[in-house]
């Protein structure tokens, strides 16, 4: 036998020494499947909604104007600036009124001094009047001269209340928390009594503008309940709804206002959204959004039938104020299906829909 043939056997022999091979791991049962929820559609009585595009507008929205005039020194905030209720937008040069205001309290000083002499010398008259020394005469000058130094002192008072009103003139304030859209003189004008300075509105109280046609306006005007549907998708119940008792003779259309709560939410006067009139109510077959699988423009739901859950197309409208989403074609009253499409959808296996209508 050749050296190779006998080294060949030899690992033979040593293989065949070795230990045996570990046997293979036996199988481990998976676990059962969790059972999803599921849930009966039922007719269910809820409101009716007819909806609108409308404008969001600001309902505090003011041009800001000069009560005085001057030179304007200073102007901290410019167009887009968040401005606070009380904060100094304008600032005028105020030399001249103050000038006037300190004229002002020189002339009370002066008349209020006249007014304590004329009282005194009118005790004197009346002593001297009680004592039978001076006439009557005497005593009605006396009167006559305290009430004109009174007269003389509250005319100088009320001047100098309207010097200094007008001296307070020159630093104007914001009459409200708002933004400023427009600036109107720039620093270094003259400007006059009644010039516009500033034009800012306020975010947190909105309104939506809706011009409803007069077809609409009836069942509109008898629940007088809406929300507003935000860019973002959100929902807003309108705190109030304010009806024109009169149509637009050219458009034939009302201009409704619907009013938002106190708040930010996200929206900007200008901009464009929805607004959901209640105008009845009607029986409707309502899902949570949870349980519609939207693919793409499709929406459909898991219809349940001996144990499997079969994805049936369906046609769905908007949803309503509570987020259930109504069936308008597709599903039969009665019929189970998955409260949630998305989790519980995998879990069946799938099958063909049983009694599937096309929507």
């Amino acid at each position: 036998m050749s050296k190779l043939g006998l080294l060949g056997l030899l690992g033979l022999l040593v293989a065949g020494c070795g230990e045996a091979p570990a046997p293979a791991p036996a199988p481990v049962a998976a676990a059962p499947a969790p059972e999803a929820a599921t849930l009966v559609v039922e007719p269910t009585r809820a409101e009716s909604e007819t909806r609108f595009d409308g404008v969001v507008e600001a309902v505090n929205q003011a041009t800001v104007a000069a009560q005085t005039g001057g030179r304007v020194v200073e102007l901290p905030f410019d167009v887009g600036d968040y401005v606070k209720q009380g904060a100094v937008i304008v600032r005028l040069t105020g030399t001249e009124q103050q000038a006037q205001a300190g004229g002002a309290t020189a002339a009370l000083t002066e008349a209020r001094a006249r007014l304590a002499d004329a009282r005194a010398q009118h005790e004197r008259v009346a002593n001297l009047f009680s004592q039978g020394v001076v006439a009557k005469a005497a005593l009605d000058r006396a009167k006559a001269d305290l009430d004109s130094a009174a007269a003389r002192a509250e005319a100088a008072r009320n001047a100098l209340v309207q010097a200094r009103e007008q001296a307070g003139y020159t630093v104007v304030r914001a009459p409200y928390s708002g933004i400023v859209v427009k600036r109107h003189v720039e620093v270094g004008e003259t400007v006059g009594l009644g010039r516009p300075l500033m034009t800012g509105l306020s975010l947190e109280h909105l309104r939506v503008v809706v011009e409803v046609s007069q077809q609409h306006i009836g069942p509109l005007r008898s629940h007088k309940k809406a929300r507003v549907i935000l860019p973002d998708g959100r929902s807003v119940a309108a705190s109030e709804l304010r009806i024109p008792p009169s149509a637009d003779p050219a458009t034939h259309s009302f201009r409704v206002l619907v009013t938002l709560p106190p708040g930010d939410y996200g929206a900007f006067p200008g901009t464009l959204v929805k607004v959901a009139f209640v105008s009845g109510e009607q029986e409707q077959l309502l899902v949570p959004a949870a349980a519609l699988l939207r693919r793409g423009e499709v929406t459909g739901v898991y219809v349940m039938a001996d144990g499997r859950a079969s994805l049936r197309y369906v046609r769905v409208g908007s949803p309503g104020a509570d987020g259930r989403v109504p069936l308008l074609a597709g599903l039969r009253a009665g019929e189970t299906i998955l409260a949630d499409a998305v989790g519980g959808g995998p879990i069946y296996k799938q099958g063909p829909a049983p009694g599937a209508d096309s929507p």
